[in-house]
C-alpha cells in the first residue's frame, strides 16, 4: 500500500493522501488509480498534454525559421546603412555602387511582391491590387547574371557579417579568446549557444535553490520565536525547581544547625543547673 500511496501521490501531488485514505476506501483508491492512468501531475489529461507538447515543438520550429530570417533581414538591412554612409562619404568604388542599387533594386521588387500577395482584397476578386500581377515586377529585376553576381557576394558578406557577429558576442562573454586565433575562436563560437544554455539552466537551478532556501528561511524565522518561548519556559521551570531542592536543603541544613545548636543549649543549661546545685544546698 506504502508503493501505491507513493505512486498516487507523485502522480497526482494537487490530492495530498495518506495511508489510511486508500486502506479505509478501496474504491476510491482504484478510482486514483484509473485517474493517474490518464491525468498529468499538472492536472491535464495525457492526450492534452501530448498535444500540447507537439505545438510546442512546431511553435519552436517556427521561431527558428523566423529568427533566421529576421536574422537575415537585419543583417541586410544594416549592410545597406553602411553601404550608404559610405556613399555619402564617397567610399564606394563602382562594384560596390552596383552591388548597392542591384540589391535594394531586389529589395523593393521582393517587398512589393510581398504586399501584391497579401493584399486586403476580397478572395473573390480577380482583379489585384492597383491591377499589377508578379510578373510586372519580375520585369524591375537586374539581369540573370547579374542576379547570381549579386547573390554570391550577397552571400561571402552576410557569412563576413556572421562571423564578425559570432566574435563580437564571443568577445563579451569570453573576453580572453580575443588574443586567440580565428579557427580556435571560430570553433568556441560553434559551441557558445550550447554554452549558453548550460549557463541559464545552472542559473535557473541556482535560482530555484535560493527559492528554497529562502522559503527554508521563512519558516525557521517563522518556529523560532516558538522554540525561544519553550526554551524560556523551560528555563523558567528549571529555575524554579533549583530554587526549591537549593531552599529545601537550606531548610536541612537551618534545621540541622538550630537542632545542634538546641542541644548544645541544652547541655549548657544542665550544667548551669547542676553547678547552682553544688554550690547552694537545700536547707531542710
Amino acid at each position: 500500500m506504502s508503493q501505491t500511496l507513493q505512486y498516487v501521490n507523485s502522480r497526482l501531488p494537487n490530492i495530498p493522501l495518506e495511508e489510511d485514505d486508500l486502506e479505509k476506501n478501496p474504491q476510491f483508491c482504484k478510482l486514483l488509480l484509473e485517474l493517474c492512468q490518464v491525468m498529468e501531475p499538472s492536472g491535464g489529461s495525457v492526450t492534452l498534454s501530448r498535444e500540447l507538447e507537439e505545438a510546442q515543438r512546431e511553435l519552436r520550429l517556427q521561431r527558428k525559421v523566423w529568427l533566421r530570417s529576421e536574422v537575415i533581414h537585419r543583417l541586410v538591412q544594416e549592410m545597406l546603412l553602411d553601404f550608404q554612409v559610405a556613399k555619402q562619404e564617397g567610399g564606394l568604388n563602382e562594384e560596390d555602387i552596383k552591388f548597392l542599387e542591384g540589391l535594394k533594386q531586389c529589395i523593393l521588387v521582393s517587398e512589393c511582391s510581398r504586399l501584391l500577395n497579401t493584399d486586403c482584397m476580397s478572395p473573390n476578386e480577380s482583379v489585384s491590387l492597383l491591377g499589377l500581377e508578379k510578373k510586372d515586377l519580375l520585369e524591375f529585376l537586374p539581369s540573370n547574371m547579374q542576379i547570381m553576381w549579386l547573390r554570391d557576394r550577397l552571400h561571402k558578406s552576410l557569412e563576413e557579417a556572421l562571423r564578425k557577429k559570432c566574435f563580437s558576442f564571443l568577445s563579451f562573454h569570453q573576453p580572453e579568446t580575443d588574443e586567440e586565433s580565428d579557427v580556435l575562436r571560430a570553433a568556441k563560437a560553434l559551441r557558445l549557444a550550447s554554452t549558453l544554455e548550460d549557463e541559464k539552466r545552472r542559473l535557473q537551478n541556482e535560482q530555484e535553490k535560493h527559492q528554497e532556501m529562502g522559503a527554508q528561511l521563512e519558516r525557521q524565522q517563522e518556529m523560532y520565536p516558538q522554540v525561544l518561548l519553550r526554551c524560556l519556559s523551560i528555563l523558567r521551570k528549571a529555575a524554579s525547581e533549583l530554587r526549591l531542592q537549593a531552599q529545601s536543603e537550606i531548610d536541612h541544613t537551618n534545621a540541622e544547625y538550630l537542632e545542634a545548636k538546641s542541644n548544645a543549649l541544652f547541655l549548657k543549661l544542665r550544667g548551669t543547673s547542676g553547678s547552682h546545685r553544688h554550690v547552694y544546698p537545700r536547707k531542710d
